[in-house]
């Protein structure tokens, strides 16, 4: 990940602004680029600003979005300004199948931009799937599913293409390799789960 400063070239005036937008949420070159362009410029002033609210300022130039994490704080000490967002176990799953889709993308593709239809997804979640598993229902689920992602911003529709989005990059920050492992970790009670299931539902766990 890119996480050098670049030259300050824009005024600590400016400060307030882009400090500002980043609590609303996540800060992308194409959508906002002037914002962009600041934060460009103001980098060390921002990561020195929200260092004392007990943040950091997670910036990639190459990928070019930026956000707000929170900092550990092993001694619970700090308020948390960035809230965790609960997940139900299916939603975790489809990010972490988007995210190895990603890196294979990555791997044997030139191209910048990852698209998947809702076909493509649902292909690629009933792959992952046990053969016991209630495959219908878990499939009937999955629009909703989708939808969470986008509302995260991992999923970004495409206009004028129904049933089409492209992956957000900045699900590689999110989905890190520490994330992935504690993840493989539940995956065997997530099996289990889906074997056990009956007609009348399959049993979801928030999770954080």
């Amino acid at each position: 990940m890119t996480t050098t400063d670049a030259p300050e070239t824009h005024t600590p005036g400016e400060l307030p602004g882009v400090v500002t937008r980043l609590f609303k949420g996540v800060v992308y070159a194409e959508s906002d680029e002037k914002i962009w362009q600041s934060l460009l410029g103001l980098s060390s002033h921002v990561r020195d600003y929200v260092a004392v609210l007990g943040l950091d300022l997670i910036l990639d130039e190459s990928e070019g979005y930026a956000f707000l994490k929170s900092r550990e704080d092993p001694d619970g000490t700090l308020p948390r300004l960035i809230p965790r967002r609960p997940l139900t176990f299916n939603v975790s799953l489809l990010l972490a199948l988007l995210r190895g889709r990603m890196l294979e993308f990555d791997t044997n593709s030139s191209e910048l931009r990852l698209i998947m239809t809702e076909q493509d997804i649902a292909d690629m979640v009933a792959v992952f799937l046990p053969e016991s598993s209630n495959e219908a229902r878990i499939l009937d689920q999955l629009g909703t599913n989708i939808k969470k992602v986008v509302e995260l911003g991992f999923l970004r529709k495409l206009r004028g293409q129904t049933g089409t989005y492209e992956v957000a990059r900045i699900l590689k920050a999110y989905v890190d390799a520490q994330w992935l492992e504690e993840f493989d970790a539940r995956l065997a009670d997530y099996r289990a789960s889906l074997t056990g299931a009956t007609a009348t539902g399959i049993k979801e766990e928030d999770r954080t």
